[in-house]
C-alpha cells in the first residue's frame, strides 16, 4: 500500500510512504511507556498531520496514514493485534480467522453478534457484501485491486448503484459472508484485514463524498471534518470493548489537524509544550530533521522507530523513456548516499537494489546495478553513448514538501552529469497519490513508495507491475513506470496459481530480477519511519503492518 512521504504501503499515500504491510518483518511491541500503570481514560489526543488524508472511504483509502486512523473508525473482517511480540491475525468483525473450502477457493465467515454502528443498529453480512461491493464503481476508486482480482465475475462486476448484486458474495443470514473466488488464495483472511472488507450500511453511502461521512462500527466517529483542515472524532457510545479483540476507547476524542510543514511538526512535537504533550504525528519525521531527533536521548521514550516491510524508490516511465541504454544509464547515474540523505541518512534506511524488501516472502538479495551506492557515472556516461548520447529533458513528480524536492534536486545533479536535464514538478501531498495514480498525468520519473499490504510479494510485485492492470485501473494505476513485460505477466500468473511456498517465492524473486532487468525502477531505500509523540501520550503501538504509530490502545497520561 502506499505510504506517506516523509506513504506512501503503501505505499498507499502520501509521502514518505507507503502504502502498507506486514508484521513478518518486525516485532511489534509498545512503546517504552505504554505498559507502565493502566491506561488513563478521557482527553483529547491531537494528531498532527502536514496533508490530510488522500481518502478515509474504507473501500478507496489506500495510504498508510488514512488506514491507520480508519482502524479507529471502522472495523474489517479480520484484523492484526499488534499487543504481542508480533502481530498475530484475529478475528474483528468476523468471530475468526475464517474457514477455507474448496482448495481455499471458497472463504466463509460469521460475524460478531451486538458490533453496532454509531446510531445503535447492528452491523450485518449484508453491510459487508455491500461495503465489499461499492468498492467496484468507477465512482469510488483508488482502493486495492484484490476483490476485483479474486471474486467470480469481479472483472465485469460495476458495483451496487444500478441495482445489481455480486453472486460471488453470499448472505445465507445476517451473521454469515461467503466468498467465492476463481483462484485459491490460501492468506485471503489477510485480505481480509484491510478496510475494503469492512461494512457500509446502504441507507448511509453518500459515494464519491463518504470519505468525510463515514458511518462508524468502530470506537470513534466523525464530529466534523473540513478538508486540509480538521478533522474531528468523538466517542461511539454504541462501541462495546466485550465485541472488539483489538482497539480500546480510551481517549474522549482524537482532533486531526492538518497543514502545518513536517519540520514545525517535529520542532512542536520536540519542544513538549500545552497541547503538544498530548500530541502524535502520523507523517514521518521531516528528513532535515531525522538524524538529529533520531539520536537525542531526551526524546527516546516517545520516538518510535518502526521498521516497514516496503521499499522507497524512482518509477522510470518506460513507455516515455523507451531506450533500454538510458534507463539502465539513470539505474548507474543515482547517487543514493545524496537521495538517503534528503530523506534523513542512515535513519531512514538501508540502500536497496531489489523491489522486495528483506523479510518478506520472495526476497532474494541481488544487485544488477552500481557495486557503489554513489553511483557508476562513467558506466552511466558509457550507457548513453550506447543510446547515441540524446540530451533529453525529463520530468520528475515528486510531493511538494522540503523533503521531496531536495530528493528531487539529488536526482536531478545525478542526472546533470550523465546530459539528462531535469524539470521537477511538485504536487500537493495530499493529492500526490490520486494525481500520480491516474494515467493522465505521466511523467518521466515518479518518486514512489510502498509498503506490502501483508508480508508476501503478492502484494508488492503484482500491484505495482502487471501492465494489465494499467487500462483496467486508469485512474488507480499503481504502475508507475508503466512496465507491460510479458514475461513479468507470465511470473504473476505462474504465481498466483502456486500453492508450494517456497516455489511461489522463487518466481516471485524471479519477478522482481527481470523488472531490474527491464530497468522499469531504481531502488532507492528498505525504509524505516520515524514519529514522535508527546510526553503525555501513552499506548502507542509500532504497528509494523502499516508502519505507523497505531493508536487502537493510545491514552493520554494524567
Amino acid at each position: 500500500m502506499t505510504r506517506r512521504t516523509r506513504r506512501s504501503r503503501t505505499v498507499a499515500l502520501a509521502a514518505t510512504a507507503v502504502v502498507i504491510a506486514l508484521g513478518a518483518t518486525a516485532c511489534g511491541g509498545s512503546s517504552s511507556d505504554s505498559g507502565s500503570g493502566t491506561p488513563g481514560k478521557g482527553g483529547t489526543l491531537t494528531v498532527l498531520n502536514k496533508a490530510d488524508f488522500d481518502h478515509l472511504d474504507p473501500q478507496r483509502v489506500y495510504t498508510t496514514e488514512g488506514q491507520s486512523m480508519d482502524q479507529e473508525i471502522l472495523r474489517t473482517l479480520t484484523g492484526w493485534d499488534e499487543s504481542g511480540s508480533k502481530p498475530k491475525l484475529v478475528g474483528d468483525l468476523a468471530t475468526d480467522t475464517g474457514t477455507p473450502s474448496k482448495g481455499a477457493t471458497v472463504w466463509t465467515f460469521h460475524l460478531r453478534h451486538g458490533v453496532k454502528y454509531q446510531d445503535g443498529t447492528e452491523v450485518t453480512a449484508q453491510d459487508v457484501k455491500y461495503g465489499v461491493e461499492r468498492g467496484f464503481s468507477s465512482d469510488i476508486n483508488g482502493g486495492p485491486p484484490y476483490a476485483a482480482q479474486w471474486l467470480v465475475g469481479g472483472s465485469d462486476y460495476k458495483g451496487p448503484y444500478q441495482g445489481k448484486q455480486l453472486d460471488s458474495i453470499q448472505t445465507p443470514d445476517k451473521y454469515t459472508i461467503v466468498f467465492h473466488l476463481k483462484q485459491p488464495v490460501a492468506d485471503f483472511n489477510e485480505t481480509t484485514t484491510m478496510t475494503g472488507w469492512s461494512a457500509v450500511p446502504k441507507a448511509h453511502d453518500t459515494g464519491s463524498t463518504y470519505d468525510t461521512k463515514i458511518w462508524s462500527d468502530g470506537p470513534y466517529m466523525i464530529k466534523s471534518y473540513t478538508k486540509n483542515k480538521e478533522l474531528v472524532l468523538t466517542r461511539n457510545k454504541y462501541w462495546s470493548q466485550a465485541t472488539d479483540p483489538i482497539r480500546q476507547q480510551n481517549v474522549d476524542g482524537i482532533d486531526v489537524r492538518f497543514g502545518q510543514d513536517e519540520s514545525a511538526i517535529d520542532q512542536q512535537i520536540k519542544a513538549d509544550a500545552g497541547t503538544a504533550r498530548t500530541s502524535i504525528q502520523q507523517w514521518p519525521i521531516a528528513g532535515s530533521d531525522l538524524a538529529q531527533l533520531a539520536n537525542d536521548p531526551s526524546l527516546k521514550s516517545r520516538y518510535y522507530k518502526i521498521p516497514a516491510p516496503g521499499i522507497n524508490y524512482l518509477a522510470i516511465n518506460t513507455t516515455r523513456v523507451k531506450d533500454i541504454h538510458v534507463r539502465e544509464a539513470i539505474e548507474y547515474a543515482i547517487d543514493k548516499t545524496t537521495v538517503r540523505g534528503a530523506f534523513g541518512g542512515s535513519a531512514y534506511g538501508d540502500y536497496a537494489t531489489t523491489m522486495l524488501s528483506p523479510g518478506i516472502g520472495g526476497y532474494q538479495k541481488f544487485n544488477l546495478y552500481s557495486a557503489n551506492p554513489a553511483g557508476n557515472p562513467a558506466k552511466a556516461r558509457e550507457l548513453m553513448k550506447q543510446a547515441g548520447n540524446p540530451k533529453p529533458t525529463m520530468s520528475i513528480a515528486v510531493e511538494n514538501t522540503p523533503t521531496e524536492e531536495h530528493f528531487a534536486d539529488a536526482v536531478k545533479t545525478s542526472l546533470e552529469h550523465i546530459g539528462i536535464h531535469v524539470n521537477i514538478t511538485p504536487i500537493d501531498a495530499s493529492n500526490y497519490f490520486s494525481t500520480i495514480n491516474n494515467t493522465k498525468n505521466q511523467y518521466d520519473l515518479t518518486w514512489g513508495d510502498w509498503i506490502a499490504d501483508w508480508p508476501n510479494a503478492s502484494t508488492v510485485l503484482p500491484t505495482l507491475f502487471d501492465g494489465r492492470l494499467i487500462k483496467k485501473n486508469p485512474q488507480s494505476n499503481q504502475d508507475l513506470s508503466y512496465l507491460n513485460d510479458p514475461k513479468v505477466n507470465a511470473l504473476i500468473d505462474r504465481a498466483a496459481q502456486m500453492t508450494d511456498v517456497a516455489q511461489r517465492n522463487a518466481a516471485y524473486g524471479q519477478m522482481d530480477e527481470q523488472i531490474l532487468k527491464d530497468a522499469a525502477v531504481v531502488p532507492l531505500m528498505y525504509m524505516n519511519f520515524s514519529d514522535m509523540s508527546g510526553s503525555k501520550v501513552g499506548g502507542v503501538i509500532s504497528d509494523t503492518i502499516l508502519a505507523e504509530p497505531s493508536l487502537v490502545h493510545v491514552y493520554i497520561k494524567h
